[in-house]
């Protein structure tokens, strides 16, 4: 992989990061923590496709390597409602 073709999957990672973090309704972060959260929800999707046998509707392909942006979204939307939820603080 070229410069470009890594910076165009680290836009396509933050993108789903970010859609991901709005859909969980938890926005937290910037560009950076999108990015990670789009890396880990395409893991986190990944697996959940795999245990359940479920098709890949959505692909990018980038310089010879898949980025699954579907699965990404709902992994990263998952993991960062899970996240919220383990990091909610009671009022007193």
């Amino acid at each position: 992989m070229n410069l470009v073709e890594v910076l165009l999957l680290l836009v396509v990672a933050a993108i789903c990061g970010s859609l991901g973090q709005t859909i969980a309704g938890f926005p937290r972060g910037g560009c950076l923590v999108s990015i990670v959260l789009g890396f880990i929800g395409a893991t986190l999707g990944l697996w959940l496709k795999r245990q359940f046998n479920l098709p890949e509707p959505f692909i990018v392909q980038i310089g010879g390597n898949q980025f699954p942006v579907l699965w990404s979204i709902i992994g990263c939307a998952l993991f960062v409602s899970i996240l919220g939820l383990a990091s909610r603080r009671t009022r007193p």
